[in-house]
């Protein structure tokens, strides 16, 4: 089953994320995520507030990481809201991006990844023998101090490389590729995936492929574009090296990554061409971000996530998306 959600930045009061769950929902969205990139709010009072206003939607962070979370709080974390959700939650794990800033060292990604989800299994489920990781490690006799709602929960990696889809074909339910729109990178990914599926003794759709993006729908398209521009450019400083079907100018990204450290963030997304642009978030009109959703099923995602900041304005974006994406993309599959 296709499935598409909703995903929120960590940037607005808690009364905001009740009124936009709500808003998600009513849609018929599948599911809401709120971010957790670096200075912006932690994502669980808005996911735990969201819960409180849905009876239906699938809720999680995309992505916690344990560099700045420790794997023993991750657990906590994702059974606080798998209880607040009535078991409606996922837990997404990356490595993080923009740690340097803060001076975090971020060693071993692949091997933190797979100690993270090592302590978090074995302490929802209350597994108390211990854990010797190549990262973190979880001392015999350590376990959590009350009875969790449930004691699995599913797994989301924010992974791009072939490292990570090793690791996510043995460990992992699902794969985000954050910050992507590109079909050949969704294609590339469920091939990987599929053979580290296999290679680990799973089914070869064992993990599924989400594939999510900085969203701007509008039926203006050129303001939709240009308003995308701006909103895409510090993520793409960040992803552009991870989508080995992309060629960017080396030279073009070292321009744009001077143009963010200055806040100069309109003539930083300017220098973005149409496509690269649209590799790397939805941009346009109803019509053109219903058409690159299918085209990303076609191949090969299971899930497809409209990030923020949706439109012009959030609750507007999200509006169209609901009303207009959400059913051209329902009936065309």
């Amino acid at each position: 089953m296709k499935r598409l959600t909703v995903a929120l930045q960590s940037d607005k009061r808690t009364a905001e994320y009740a009124v936009l769950a709500e808003r998600v929902e009513r849609h018929g969205f599948d599911g809401l995520s709120v971010y957790a990139d670096l200075g912006f709010q932690p994502p669980l009072p808005a996911l735990v507030t969201a819960a409180s206003r849905t009876a239906r939607l699938t809720l999680g962070p995309a992505c916690l990481n344990p560099y700045l979370t420790h794997p023993v709080e991750i657990a906590g974390q994702a059974a606080a809201l798998d209880e607040a959700s009535g078991g409606r939650s996922y837990l997404g794990i990356a490595r993080g991006s923009w740690l340097d800033r803060v001076g975090v060292a971020q060693p071993r990604p692949v091997a933190a990844l797979a100690d993270t989800v090592q302590i978090v299994r074995r302490l929802l489920r209350g597994d108390t023998s211990g854990y010797e990781g190549a990262v973190f490690s979880l001392p015999a006799g350590t376990g959590l101090h009350y009875e969790p709602l449930r004691h699995d929960v599913p797994v989301l990696l924010g992974v791009w490389g072939p490292r990570g889809a090793r690791l996510a074909g043995q460990v992992a339910d699902e794969v985000k590729i954050g910050g992507t729109s590109n079909p050949d990178m969704v294609r590339l990914m469920r091939s990987r995936l599929t053979e580290a599926s296999l290679a680990a003794g799973r089914d070869a759709h064992a993990v599924g492929v989400c594939a999510g993006a900085v969203t701007v729908v509008d039926r203006d398209r050129a303001l939709a574009r240009k308003i995308a521009r701006r909103e895409v450019a510090m993520y793409v400083e960040v992803v552009a090296a991870l989508d080995p079907t992309v060629e960017v100018d080396p030279e073009l990204l070292a321009r744009l990554r001077a143009l963010l450290a200055e806040g100069r963030d309109d003539e930083a997304g300017d220098l973005l061409p149409d496509d690269v642009l649209d590799r790397f978030c939805f941009a346009g009109t109803p019509e053109d971000v219903a058409a690159r959703t299918l085209e990303l099923f076609a191949a090969g995602a299971d899930r497809v996530e409209y990030g923020t900041p949706h439109g012009l304005t959030g609750p507007g974006g999200i509006d169209l998306l609901g009303s207009a994406v959400l059913p051209a993309v329902r009936a065309a599959l």
